[in-house]
């Protein structure tokens, strides 16, 4: 385990660096000029030139490359352009409700994805297995954003059940969470069907079924724990693209999260801000994929005997 651990830190600070170096590489290469933002249009040329020295963005790329990735190692993610704030105060302000959004999003889509790919694995070829894989395909399929749309017309405009948008109770976290969910659970649905299909042609399934045991016990016992190895390892990639892509889902909800925090930054071309987002993210991919890797010899020993 330990040299497990070992080698995966290794690899985290490769993964780390090489994400930084691209993304670096290509905000660098953006036609957008972050000094002409910040002085705005009618700014002379003298005082673009003169915020760009202060930012360093006259430096060579592998100078302002070096400098960023110092201060990294110091801890210090640098400082927005235009908020005029260290990144990390910013980013450790919205992880709380990115956070909250994430886990229930996950929650959501897990509860329905395992439930419904379940269900049609054990109705395989029938009516309900049919009505189920095009629910999860059109759930896949729909943008983000039309489903928010839909959620919010029947359900907080039409109905009134639940506020517009905002943060705070648990009523604003419900329409979110719900989204994010109908949106990752068709994936799960389909990994579940098809996991839980080879699991109940096993012959210790079929034992299980010999010796009288009910249906619901045989599901529930001995088949849903071998088939949902492969759903860990998904929740560990979901945490990842839930901490930074979720964009739409926080701006269409005003949610104040990290997403909604980037989507700005993009938007003034705020270069720490991005980097410092995009590398949260990717650190988040990173834990995500190692708890996974954790998790899953706990639930079947064999992983941990090979």
């Amino acid at each position: 385990m330990a040299s497990l651990m070992l080698r995966r830190l290794v690899q985290a600070a490769l993964i780390l660096l090489g994400v930084a170096a691209i993304t670096f590489v290509l905000l660098y290469a953006l036609p957008a000029d972050p000094a002409r933002m910040i002085a705005g249009r009618s700014a002379t040329a003298l005082t673009v030139a003169n915020i760009r020295h202060e930012l360093g963005l006259d430096q060579p790329l592998l100078v302002q490359f070096g400098t960023y990735l110092g201060n990294l190692l110091h801890g210090n993610l640098g400082r927005s352009y235009a908020q005029k704030t260290d990144v990390w105060t910013l980013i450790a302000a919205r992880l709380p409700a990115t956070l909250t959004l994430m886990l229930a999003g996950i929650f959501v889509e897990v509860v329905l994805g395992l439930t419904l790919g379940t269900i049609a694995a054990v109705r395989r070829g029938g009516f309900v297995d049919r009505l189920v894989m095009m629910a999860s395909f059109v759930g896949t399929s729909a943008p983000q954003f039309l489903v928010a749309l839909l959620l919010l017309y029947l359900l907080a405009a039409t109905l009134g059940w639940f506020p517009m948008s905002g943060y705070g109770s648990f009523s604003h976290l419900v329409l979110p969470a719900v989204t994010l969910g109908i949106c990752g659970a068709g994936w799960y649905a389909r990994m579940v069907r098809s996991s839980m299909i080879d699991v109940l042609n096993q012959d210790y399934v079929r034992t299980a079924r010999a010796k009288g045991l009910s249906s619901k016990r045989v599901i529930l016992r001995h088949a849903l724990p071998n088939a949902v190895l492969p759903i860990i390892a998904m929740i560990g990639i979901d945490i990842g693209q839930f901490m930074g892509g979720v964009v739409v889902v926080e701006a269409v909800y005003g949610w104040p999260g990290i997403g909604q925090l980037a989507w700005q930054a993009i938007q003034q071309v705020d270069i720490p801000i991005i980097m410092g987002v995009t590398l949260t993210s990717a650190l988040a991919i990173i834990i995500g994929n190692l708890l996974a890797d954790l998790v899953a010899p706990v639930i079947d020993p064999r992983i941990r005997t090979r």
